[in-house]
């Protein structure tokens, strides 16, 4: 690992720990400690998700012409002027304004980061480096949600104005953390900057895999990280009678599976089509299905209803160990040379739909609608197998198997046969 590339997992580890401080008691804020009511804290989640929809189609574009570096840099300010902003304001229009300017900063960080993983990294060691990723992500909003609770204090707003004051140190610290970084700059296209606006994504939309890995992702996302804290959480307590503090066991099972997982789950994955990995990750989620639906059920006694739920989360976070090394180099793998920032930023923008929509569909069927519910997301997940191996045919050898490369070359994916031809004439 290089100097680079230690850093850029240093930015995740920070920018993961400051967000773990302050995101578990948004909702809490907002509404009762501002006295702000229900209605706009649910607003305030809801334009963190706008606010990244509106900002990932540009960020692709600003990072494919200016870099990931500088586009990172900004983000980070402008998610630091936002945190600082949403821990000392009052009113409903200044805490949405903060909130929006904290969520667009949030969501450009994502694939700009990523970016710099591709550019520092080759398709022999981008699993590992994603994999490491995704550890410290979990790891920093594991310790910072654990920290902030123990100094959040719901009858002090002076409390809540010292987490987003750290948050926004977090983001500035990692400011001049990401500012010394030396990356590789990815290969320029010449054929990109005199193009539209809209000529990348045009060029993306040709991409046949990359089309299918963005509806597969969608569905990735909506199924099960889209349910996490609304749908699947909302049925635990009405249909299994879980209580609270059983879903904060079953929230840190899941983070507990990942940090143990991740790494003992690699050099299984690498040695693996990636096609046939994400398959299997569905038929991991339709069990953990299964097994919500005896939680909540079933005619058991409430301990096995309890350790059933924990468990459901557990084995989420054993596919999402899984997936964490194995779709965003995917992502890399299938972008031409010089798009890898338009690839991630789409992919992002994906995600971000994905749990934006998740919530709100889940999240009252699982209340009301139990078996339908159960039964509508092992479907799901079934579905997400079914994409994967359809992906599969898609893609060259290696960029299923990276581990069949016999050289350093990093394989850039196919271009569409229109896209290769305009950039030739």
């Amino acid at each position: 690992m290089g100097a680079a590339m230690r850093r850029i997992h240093v930015g995740n580890a920070l920018s993961a720990f400051g967000l773990g401080f302050t995101v578990p008691y948004l909702y809490v804020y907002v509404a009762q400690v501002r006295g702000l009511g229900s209605m706009t804290a649910g607003l305030v989640l809801a334009v963190f998700a706008v606010a990244a929809l509106i900002v990932l189609p540009f960020a692709g574009r600003a990072i494919v012409r200016r870099g990931p570096l500088p586009v990172l840099l900004i983000a980070l300010v402008t998610a630091a002027l936002g945190a600082l902003s949403l821990g000392l304001s009052a009113s409903a229009a200044t805490v949405l304004l903060s909130a929006a300017a904290l969520g667009a900063g949030q969501a450009v960080m994502q694939p700009a980061l990523a970016t710099m993983i591709v550019d520092c990294s080759t398709t022999e060691t981008r699993s590992r480096a994603f994999a490491m990723q995704f550890f410290l992500q979990n790891l920093g909003l594991g310790v910072g949600g654990l920290i902030g609770g123990h100094l959040v204090d719901p009858t002090s707003a002076s409390s809540f104005t010292l987490l987003f004051a750290i948050e926004a140190a977090m983001f500035l610290v990692l400011v001049a953390v990401m500012a010394t970084v030396r990356a590789p700059r990815a290969p320029h296209v010449e054929a990109v900057p005199g193009e539209a606006a809209g000529g990348s994504w045009k060029q993306l939309l040709g991409n046949r895999a990359m089309v299918q890995l963005c509806v597969l992702g969608f569905v990735l996302f909506f199924a099960c990280y889209g349910q996490f804290e609304s749908g699947l959480s909302a049925y635990g307590v009405e249909a299994a009678g879980i209580t609270t503090s059983a879903l904060g066991t079953a929230l840190a099972a899941n983070t507990l599976m990942i940090v143990i997982a991740q790494f003992a789950v690699l050099k299984f994955v690498e040695r693996r089509k990636r096609s046939r990995v994400i398959a299997a990750v569905g038929l991991i989620w339709a069990v953990a299905w299964a097994v919500a639906g005896y939680a909540g059920l079933g005619h058991g006694s409430q301990t096995m209803a309890t350790a059933a739920f924990i468990s459901t989360y557990a084995l989420f976070g054993l596919g999402e160990a899984m997936l964490s090394p194995t779709l965003a180099p995917l992502v890399a793998d299938l972008a031409p040379t010089g798009l890898a920032g338009q690839y991630n930023s789409a992919f992002a923008l994906v995600k971000q739909l994905a749990l934006a929509i998740g919530p709100a569909v889940g999240g009252p069927l699982g209340a009301s609608l139990h078996a339908p519910y159960i039964v509508a997301f092992l479907l799901f997940s079934l579905g997400i197998t079914v994409l994967a191996v359809r992906l599969g045919r898609q893609l060259t050898d290696v960029q299923n198997q990276p581990s069949l490369a016999r050289s350093r070359v990093v394989t850039q994916g196919r271009a569409p046969a229109d896209a290769v031809a305009a950039a030739e004439a």
